[in-house]
């Protein structure tokens, strides 16, 4: 079971009623688990809170879903409007039941809600009036805003998802949004046991300009964007920092990963080098560069001699990563190991004395002055020896993004050493993480656990083995990771339940 993300929710609503429905409202928030949120999603529970939440959305999507405005969508119209009609309220019921839930619902669930939508419209002589609690009965239920995956015996002690669990997983990774019809027909039909069929739906979802949107949500997670609703900066030494540069320097980054993986099909390892990008005004006055361009979004490539290599010289990963007055080499470097070469950094002890980092008026002018002395600690020297390399090379930018040369009027060293291999600045460690194979092994590691909501962490290698080797052998193309870890023999695979397991999820059979 996982609980539908805040994307997931929204997305899988819009295409199940039409955009023009409103969520009015937040879900709770999720957590992250081995760098992704998607993880954190199989470890939530409802609160009290957050089910009084969700009641209160149901209601307000039934209430939108059933009034004068949208009704004429609906399936059928009842025989009279201030009566009961059983017979429309189960076809309307179960159509959207059907897709709410990603599987045809049990003759008892659409039972239970024309009973319920009955008796109210009997109440209250309003048909409508009971098909919205129906509706909203369907809308509150775990079998929605959970992704149920069931499994069923395939022989030999052997266990798999069944083809609607199958449907959903690849809907959600690739879409970010719920089957659609023409998915949930191959799931009915059972084409998504077969090779043939599997392989059909695949390329038919990775072929739709809708995979841009399962891509941005996959990178939003895996580059923890979603951690700029929370960045801010000192107003009076970064006057310029808004809002609106926030929101656009994400939108960069997602803009460039999601034209170097998906419309150019590049060379994923590219993503630490290229100076390549996309900029709007706001943009441009962060980078401090003229913008004479038409329109509000335009591609832009920096300079050779600006500094800038790669997504970790945008501003969103410079100012996620960094202080609100001032860049911190640690943080950027604890982020390079953790997000992208899946190597996470122990969380320093309770007792840890950062005065000496901390002290930019003393005699230690420059953040590499001071590390080098708060390093001596031998509890913070193999941590930092670690990953400060990574963060000083990247000094050459502040807290917002902006290049600069010198650091309290001292000149700014750029050098680093990591695993013996001597390079300058940024364009130095973008090289150094496009050659290290860590970095390509992450990327696959976090596809495959995004894509079924598992602890990266607790990920082996064993398991995306065959995907990583079609990844290497295409010249490391997103779409080919994609497509090599969802067609892999053993991607749909679940263990034996154990014999104490039970499930509230009904019994639907395999096709």
């Amino acid at each position: 079971m996982r609980q539908l993300t805040q994307a997931e929710y929204r997305n899988s609503i819009a295409d199940i009623f039409g955009s023009e429905v409103e969520v009015r409202g937040f879900l709770q928030p999720t957590i992250r688990i081995g760098g992704l949120l998607a993880a954190g999603t199989s470890v939530l529970s409802v609160t009290p809170v957050g089910f009084d939440f969700f009641t209160k959305l149901a209601d307000s999507i039934a209430t939108q879903v059933t009034g004068a405005k949208y009704r004429v969508k609906l399936p059928c119209a009842p025989k009279a409007p201030k009566e009961p009609d059983d017979a429309c309220t189960a076809q309307v019921l179960s159509h959207y039941g059907r897709l709410l839930y990603r599987r045809p619902l049990t003759q008892d669930e659409i039972t239970s809600a024309v009973n319920l939508s009955s008796g109210l419209a009997k109440s209250q002589n309003d048909f409508y009036a009971g098909l919205r609690f129906g509706l909203a009965s369907l809308l509150q239920a775990p079998e929605f805003l959970f992704r149920m995956e069931n499994a069923v015996p395939v022989g030999n002690k052997q266990f798999a998802l069944d083809s609607y669990s199958r449907a959903t997983r690849l809907s959600y990774l690739m879409w970010d949004s719920t089957p659609d019809a023409e998915l949930l027909q191959a799931a009915e039909r059972g084409d998504l046991n077969t090779a043939a069929g599997l392989e059909k739906q695949v390329d038919r979802l990775m072929s739709s300009p809708r995979l841009d949107v399962g891509m941005r949500a996959f990178f939003n997670d895996m580059l923890e964007l979603d951690n700029f609703d929370t960045v801010s900066k000192d107003s009076i030494l970064y006057p310029k920092w808004n809002s609106g540069i926030a929101a656009s320097a994400k939108e960069e980054t997602l803009r460039t990963v999601i034209d170097l993986a998906l419309h150019t099909n590049g060379d994923m390892r590219d993503l630490m080098t290229t100076r390549k990008t996309f900029l709007n005004r706001s943009l441009a006055a962060d980078y401090q560069l003229p913008f004479q361009f038409t329109g509000e979004w335009t591609p832009y490539e920096f300079a050779p001699d600006s500094g800038r290599s790669g997504v970790l010289t945008q501003a969103s990963m410079l100012a996620m990563f960094s202080h609100p007055g001032r860049s911190s080499p640690t943080k950027r470097g604890v982020a390079v190991m953790d997000i992208l070469l899946c190597e996470p950094t122990p969380t320093p002890p309770a007792n840890v004395d950062f005065s000496v980092v901390n002290d930019t008026s003393g005699p230690l002018k420059t953040v590499r002055e001071r590390l080098t002395a708060h390093a001596t600690n031998s509890a913070c020297a193999s941590c930092h020896h670690h990953s400060d390399p990574i963060g000083l090379s990247l000094e050459g930018f502040d807290t917002i993004g902006q290049r600069r040369t010198t650091e309290n009027g001292e000149p700014v060293d750029l050098s680093a050493t990591i695993k013996g291999r001597h390079f300058v600045g940024a364009a130095g460690l973008g090289q150094f993480l496009h050659d290290d194979p860590k970095y390509t092994a992450c990327l696959a590691r976090k596809v495959y656990a995004y894509s079924r909501g598992v602890n990266s962490d607790d990920v082996p290698a064993s398991a995306f083995k065959a995907g990583y080797q079609a990844f290497a052998d295409s010249g490391f193309r997103m779409r080919s990771l994609l497509e090599s870890i969802v067609l892999d023999n053993d991607y749909f695979s679940a263990p034996p339940p154990s014999p104490e397991a039970t499930s509230s999820a009904p019994n639907v059979p395999a096709q």
